[in-house]
């Protein structure tokens, strides 16, 4: 078993060894003290909400939409079995990082394609679905919620890292770059056809829980946890666990700020 710090730390080593993932994982990059906090503390934090949500031992487990392994990777050496699928360029590093994290732990309960979510045919056989940064990239996103209702056993649950639909800078920032068109058509090269991405279709916790229920997924109100309120600087002036501690404390006594100012939403879905 390995801890989210533990596991960490063996990534900077990996970074250090393998050049390709640092405009990914910009941990090395030459950045301020703070900013290398922020995104260790938002990597970590994402990894361990997904540790704790995962309670079931030896789970099978599908990672939608995996990019680069890590998470995968991550839940595989700590004895899950992990199916991964992602598209685009993410899948040409993967062979290197396997060599690398096999010499530190079992990876043979591991699997990682280059797979379109809507080729997915396995019903009822997993315990959960993570979906990290992904739903808001599944489209139609009615049929690509429904592949993961199907995928799930009975108690089986969805657990999805997700932007803040809501949040004003992100809202902005997005409308700017692509106006209100939220959902485009590229052609993939290796699958040969063409395929809908949603471009940053952010949604609000109310919005996913209207889409889930369709497909006969219940979101769990105890596991919600809105995240990213402080910016980078705020990590010069306050300890990572002040932060922490504040960000979990405003969201359920601020309402406004919830809304607008958190960025990102954690929440599990329970298939019922």
């Amino acid at each position: 078993m390995i801890t989210c710090e533990e596991f960490f730390e063996l990534l900077l080593e990996e970074l250090e060894l393998n050049p390709n993932l640092r405009g990914y994982y910009r941990f090395l990059n030459n950045s301020s003290e703070s900013k290398f906090t922020f995104r260790k503390r938002y990597f970590i934090q994402r990894l361990q909400y997904i540790h704790e949500k995962v309670k079931k031992g030896n789970a099978a487990i599908w990672d939608c939409g995996c990019g680069y392994g890590t998470t995968a990777i991550f839940l595989t050496l700590n004895g899950h079995q992990v199916y991964g699928n992602t598209l685009e360029y993410y899948f040409e590093q993967i062979p290197e990082r396997l060599k690398y994290w096999s010499q530190l732990g079992d990876l043979s309960k591991l699997k990682l394609d280059y797979g379109n979510h809507f080729d997915m045919q396995n019903k009822g056989v997993y315990d959960y679905v993570i979906a990290q940064d992904t739903l808001h990239h599944l489209e139609p996103v009615d049929e690509a919620l429904s592949i993961i209702g199907n995928s799930l056993k009975t108690g089986g649950q969805l657990i999805a890292i997700e932007e803040n639909g809501k949040n004003i800078f992100n809202r902005t920032k997005n409308y700017l770059r692509r106006g209100n068109k939220r959902v485009k058509e590229i052609y993939d090269e290796r699958l040969k056809k063409n395929i809908l991405i949603g471009d940053e279709n952010t949604r609000t916790l109310k919005a996913w829980e209207e889409l889930l229920q369709k497909c006969n997924l219940l979101v769990v109100s105890a596991d919600v946890d809105y995240v990213r309120l402080y910016l980078p600087f705020s990590y010069k002036y306050m300890p990572v666990d002040k932060i922490d501690q504040k960000e979990k404390a405003i969201w359920k006594k601020n309402a406004l700020l919830k809304k607008y100012f958190y960025f990102g939403i954690n929440f599990t879905a329970e298939k019922k």
